[in-house]
């Protein structure tokens, strides 16, 4: 894996990951949690494991951390001077990372500055050295002004970033965060975020984090790796995983729109509806590197049409399927349309436009205006 965008050079400390064919099983389970995960983080880039609830985002995060012991597979980190060095049974001390918890684990008892220097005091760093470090630490991450303060007296974003400022004081290799934003609501959580991105950016840390939300996931990471079922799927930039999905399931997970069947047709892609047929360019397909696997030749394939890549035109459009609006949505900077197509047993169809002339219960065409679209496994 590269390093991230706009030649940002990796922190002084920062390691590259390498992970390669991680798993593991739970007794009493018919499956792996995790199977055969296997992904690279470049010294510096930002990483989010995606997926939903029992997907193994959060297992295969501890197995990195030293918190849970694979069953197969190994963890290795490419240092600065180049010397590579396998961790996989190495314990979490051992490893140094910095871990940011959901719940932040911080001491109520203690000061801010406190906080932020306990694993400088594990470490046997003197006092006067620690609480100066801790200052440093949270001038970074921009509360040097809240050292005295009690962590209790601080709002939840200033609380996520002390508990950021405690991982990083230890001048980690790599920062580990579990889903370190969900205990926000919704408007801090989008500052926050954003703040986060810009923070880890100017540190150049290596940093991996688990989320369940691919808004955050975008919003932060340089790369998006997301799981199923203990299943790496695919592992990529945020627009690749939107733009080029390698199967159905990501195309699902990520994003909104609309999965129709669809056959190759020699450059493009051909999809039909209630007889109509539009054709596209063939958006180009991930790396193999990117993805958990090929798709299996002859197998049934679906088109992955995004809100964006779809147009409303008025009815009898002999060249766009017909429909009927059945919800209108005022979203802000666009309308937000969902349009069932008259052909039977076909998936409505959501549609993004800036103009909302159309009214519920219109009769409407729709026409695929986009340049290309993706192609994948039903």
């Amino acid at each position: 894996m590269t390093g991230g965008a706009g030649g940002r050079g990796p922190g002084a400390g920062a390691a590259a990951v390498r992970v390669a064919g991680l798993t593991r099983r739970f007794s009493g389970t018919d499956r792996p949690a995790v199977s055969g995960v296997s992904f690279e983080v470049g010294a510096g880039d930002l990483l989010a494991l995606v997926g939903a609830s029992g997907s193994g985002k959060t297992t295969t995060l501890r197995m990195i951390a030293g918190f849970e012991a694979p069953d197969g597979g190994e963890v290795t980190l490419t240092l600065t001077d180049g010397r590579v060095r396998d961790i996989t049974r190495e314990p979490p001390q051992r490893r140094g990372f910095g871990m940011v918890f959901q719940h932040y684990a911080l001491f109520p008892h203690m000061s801010v500055e406190e906080n932020v220097a306990f694993g400088l005091e594990a470490r046997g760093v003197a006092r006067p050295d620690r609480l100066a470090r801790a200052r440093a630490t949270l001038d970074r991450v921009g509360l040097g002004a809240a050292g005295a303060r009690s962590v209790q007296s601080l709002s939840g974003g200033e609380q996520q970033r002390v508990a950021l400022a405690r991982a990083l004081v230890i001048e980690p290799p790599v920062l580990l965060l579990d889903e370190p934003l969900s205990n926000l609501d919704p408007g801090l959580r989008e500052a926050t975020r954003n703040q986060l991105r810009v923070m880890l950016r100017g540190l150049r840390v290596t940093a991996i984090f688990v989320t369940h939300d691919q808004e955050d996931a975008f919003a932060i990471a340089d790369r998006v790796a997301m799981l199923q079922a203990g299943a790496l799927l695919q592992v990529g930039t945020p627009d690749a995983l939107y733009d080029t999905p390698a199967t159905a399931d990501v195309a699902r997970f990520i994003g909104r729109g609309t999965l129709l069947p669809a056959v190759r047709a020699g450059a493009g892609v051909a999809i039909t509806v209630g007889g109509i047929t539009q054709q596209v360019a063939l958006a180009r397909e991930p790396a193999a590197a990117d993805r958990s696997r090929s798709p299996r030749a002859g197998g049934e394939r679906v088109a992955v049409l995004r809100p964006e890549m779809l147009a409303l035109g008025p009815g009898g459009d002999a060249a766009a399927w017909p429909g009927v609006v059945t919800v209108r949505r005022f979203a802000g900077g666009h309308f937000a349309y969902t349009v069932q197509p008259s052909a039977p047993e076909t998936p409505s169809l959501e549609i993004a436009t800036a103009d909302g002339a159309a009214r519920e219960g219109d009769a409407v065409s729709v026409r695929v205006t986009a340049d290309a679209v993706a192609l994948v496994e039903a």
